[in-house]
């Protein structure tokens, strides 16, 4: 999982994993460049209309939620262990 976050292309993931993170990373940080051949690509990775959605809307989520939180300075909680002090790293 450590590998995933830490950088997805370089985590052995499989074509399919691949091309969601793709999706993923183009929606968050493009999502003016998305076209129906995103979705696309997607399923031709054998994903239906129905994951791609519920996919698209986890990933609106954080990226809505992400902004909130920066945009009203929200600080970070201090119990919350940070990720690369996790115990499976």
């Amino acid at each position: 999982m450590h590998r995933i976050a830490s950088d997805w292309r370089q985590a052995g993931l499989n074509e399919a994993d691949r091309a969601l993170c793709a999706y993923a990373v183009k929606l968050t940080k493009s999502p003016t460049e998305m076209s129906e051949d995103d979705i696309v690509a997607l399923r031709g990775h054998g994903f239906d209309d129905c994951a791609i959605h519920d996919t698209t809307q986890v990933i609106g989520y954080f990226n809505y939620i992400n902004r909130v939180a920066e945009g009203l300075h929200v600080e970070q909680e201090d119990f919350i262990r940070p990720w690369e002090q996790s115990p499976y790293v």
